[in-house]
């Protein structure tokens, strides 16, 4: 088990720009390192809510036998939860109007999966966000589809985009889950892990 206070190195597995940014905000320091072709299906009966740890796992798997001791890897998978239904990263833009139009109206959740993964311990939870959407028209829908291209987004939408700010009317729990990544908790989770001292040094140094 990784000591308290020794020095780590933080390692994001993630090519989410939006990502980089919310772990940014936490004033540690950390790399990107993306290992390709990772598998990232699970087994069609597994429940909405289990779909991101067991993704989130999944990735980090790839990591454990390439990492050094003194390396800790953040691994993170989204996934918009509407009823029963996971709506993944749309194909095309027909799947991300489908998308809209079935969420419009509607209460959904979005789940992040997060696995912390060192040579020796892993940490997994998920944190769960409830969005509401007005009904939205179908010109307002084209209209986000076609100037943002949220293909790269769970569920075809940024809540941080111009779709969020017309379109979301309530919003329960973390607001920085809905966009990727629970960084509150990832603090605490790091901090018990591995100590502040060890995320936060030299020039991001705070009191």
């Amino acid at each position: 088990m990784m000591k308290k206070n020794h020095p780590v190195e933080l390692i994001l597995a993630s090519h989410s720009p939006r990502r980089r940014e919310l772990l940014a905000g936490l004033d540690i320091e950390f790399r990107v390192w993306v290992l390709e072709d990772i598998d990232e299906s699970y087994p069609e009966e597994l429940p909405a809510e289990e779909v991101p740890v067991y993704l989130s796992k999944s990735k980090a798997r790839a990591y454990r036998d390439v990492i050094s001791d003194d390396q800790l890897v953040i691994t993170a998978d989204t996934v918009v939860v509407l009823g029963d239904a996971v709506l993944g990263k749309p194909a095309d833009r027909d799947e991300a109007v489908d998308m809209l139009r079935s969420l419009s109206g509607h209460t959904h959740r979005v789940i992040t999966g997060v696995a912390l993964t060192t040579t020796s311990e892993q940490r997994t939870f998920s944190v769960v966000s409830e969005v509401t959407f007005k009904v939205l028209s179908e010109e307002e829908i084209a209209y986000y589809v076609d100037v943002y291209k949220p293909y790269d987004k769970a569920g075809a939408y940024g809540i941080q985009e111009w779709i969020g700010y017309v379109g979301v009317t309530q919003l329960s729990g973390s607001y920085f889950n809905v966009m990727g990544l629970p960084v509150q908790r990832i603090y605490q989770e790091l901090v018990d892990m591995c100590g502040r001292e060890a995320l936060i040094r030299g020039d991001k140094a705070r009191p």
